[in-house]
């Protein structure tokens, strides 16, 4: 629920702090007084679009925000703000918006930045805005499925699980239509696939191979090196080259640490480290000579693993970086292949599976169209009663709901509303026979009958639904909208004293100029005021005693009216 609207200089609305209650809140004012405007600025906290024009005069910025209250029946929403990392325990949303001279937008939902795509999203579980565009909006037929669905829990539950299994089954129809679209380029691709595995295949490759083959290869190519090292380092240590050998000269330091040993044992330690670097370099000798005496240059074998190493790198550079991305690649057209080979008993497993969601599919839907039938008829009815209650009698409003034919995301039906707005005529569709006057009327017979059952949205706002009415209709509207309130919050605007006398909380909108500004404001109203208003907008300008005493008459029944509505609700 709305719980206060600040508006900063929103066009003629230069500081502006409004408090709603539940309940009907009727704002009235003089013509031009900005009472649109205010409706424009909380479109605003609902994601629509706000031109900088909207900027008060010799202002560089605008900013709205509004306080909402959300309850245990806001999940959907819950489920929205927590995908967006929005705390909302505390059960407010705070929503302000900014826009800047040049254009640039702001948008926080309880201090997080949103996009207004977000906003909008966010919007549409806040307030529900009644005015000439919903009602045309009343005549578009995903408009008139969604009314139906949401009037009976039978439907939106039958729904529900047709929903589901024709997910399974739009899911099995589109690897039907992949599978039947690959089987056209079967023949041509499976020539390829046999010659990738073929060619893998006959190079029997093996893991880390080509690191083997790559060490060998470096190895066999630099033999004459390695020859070289291996000889000079041996000679060095055991033969000796232009002087002694390393080990002879280190077998005469041992020797003679051995002997001074007899005559002075200080040095034992060091001889114990001479000794054991003797014995490695005795073995490092005796592996260099066998390492020598095994290395053989052999061209033809360098030969064979080059021409080894080009054949995996050719395979790496068409379907790998490495040899395991190759296997990789193989088990994958292995895979393809056996796909491609069982093609026509997986298209007939996938045709019985088909067959068989489509049998259940036509089940769900059969008790789908027989629910919305059943629902349409008393939506119909409902709405007739209401219609009948806003000063059209004699006219004829039916919802037929007649099987498609075909399987849709929503069910197998055609959902149509047709109206005639006078006896012995035609009943044809809604969008070809009803006027404006007849539209917003049926629109408000919708909003009535749906109010009570409809708690998606908790507040509604009528932008001058009362626009060329008066007299009895003008009573019955203001009564439907009273109606509406005893379910929802209602925010509404009007210029008719039957409707204004409904309100629970009563706003008066006024603009007052000094010197070259403007400026709106709006206060509630005493109820000594309220009267007055009342008064006002009944008789004109001259408030006499006689319109007074009519105007307490007006809210003296209208009381009497809505608690005759809000024991109804009771029971």
């Amino acid at each position: 629920m709305l719980k206060t609207l600040t508006v900063w200089n929103f066009a003629l609305l230069e500081h502006v702090q409004v408090e709603f209650g539940e309940g009907l809140n009727i704002l009235t004012g003089e013509t031009g007084a900005g009472k649109s405007i205010l409706i424009d600025a909380l479109g605003a906290i609902l994601g629509q679009r706000v031109s900088s024009d909207a900027i008060r005069t010799g202002c560089e910025w605008l900013r709205v925000e509004a306080v909402f209250t959300l309850d245990d029946e806001s999940l959907g929403l819950h489920e929205l703000l927590s995908g967006q990392a929005i705390d909302d325990s505390e059960g407010l949303l705070i929503i302000t918006r900014q826009v800047t001279k040049g254009g640039r937008s702001m948008v926080l939902v309880n201090g997080c930045h949103v996009t207004l795509t977000i906003l909008k999203q966010i919007g549409a579980f806040l307030v529900d805005i009644h005015g000439q565009n919903e009602n045309l909006a009343l005549l578009k037929e995903e408009s008139q499925f969604a009314l139906l669905d949401q009037y009976d829990p039978d439907v939106t539950e039958a729904l529900a699980g047709y929903k589901q299994l024709f997910g399974t089954w739009r899911e099995k129809k589109q690897e039907q239509a992949q599978k039947a679209q690959a089987a056209r380029e079967y023949a041509q691709r499976l020539d390829m696939l046999r010659w990738q595995d073929k060619e893998i295949s006959e190079a029997e490759l093996k893991e880390n191979e080509d690191e083997e083959l790559d060490a060998e290869i470096r190895k066999l190519s630099h033999a004459e090196k390695i020859a070289g090292f291996v000889e000079e380092s041996y000679n060095i240590l055991d033969v000796g080259i232009g002087g002694s050998a390393v080990l002879t000269a280190v077998a005469k330091v041992k020797k003679n640490l051995e002997d001074m040993s007899r005559y002075d044992d200080s040095l034992a330690n060091t001889y114990t480290m001479v000794e054991e670097a003797y014995i490695s370099l005795q073995e490092a000798a005796g592996e260099l000579r066998d390492y020598g005496e095994s290395l053989e240059f052999q061209p033809a074998k360098l030969d064979k693993l080059q021409s080894r190493m080009d054949v995996i790198d050719r395979l790496c550079r068409k379907y790998g970086a490495t040899i395991a991305d190759v296997l990789e690649h193989q088990s994958k057209v292995q895979q393809e292949l056996l796909e491609i080979e069982n093609y026509d008993d997986d298209m007939a497993k996938l045709e019985k599976e088909i067959a068989l969601l489509e049998e259940k599919l036509g089940k769900k839907a059969k008790q789908l169209t027989t629910l919305r039938q059943r629902a349409g008829a008393e939506l119909a009815e409902a709405i007739g009663t209401q219609l009948t209650a806003l000063g059209m009698p004699q006219a004829a409003f039916h919802i037929r709901v007649e099987p498609a034919g075909k399987f849709l995301v929503s069910g197998a039906d055609n959902v149509a509303m047709y109206f005639s707005a006078n006896p012995g005529e035609e009943e044809k569709l809604l969008s070809k026979v009803a006027s404006g006057g007849e539209l917003s009327r049926i629109a408000l017979a919708i909003k009535t009958v749906a109010a009570s059952r409809d708690s998606s949205v908790p507040s509604m706002v009528f932008d001058e639904i009362d626009t060329g009415i008066g007299g009895r209709t003008a009573q019955m509207v203001a009564e439907r909208i009273a109606l509406v309130a005893q379910y929802k919050q209602v925010l509404c605007i009007t210029h008719l004293p039957q409707i204004a006398c409904m309100a629970d909380n009563h706003l008066y909108i006024a603009k007052t100029s000094a010197g070259e500004s403007t400026v709106t404001q709006v206060r509630p109203l005493t109820e000594r005021e309220r009267i007055s208003e009342i008064a006002r907008m009944a008789s004109g300008v001259d408030v006499t005693t006689a319109s007074l005493d009519n105007a307490k008459e007006m809210v003296s029944h209208a009381k009497l009216t809505k608690q005759k509505f809000a024991t109804t609700k009771a029971v």
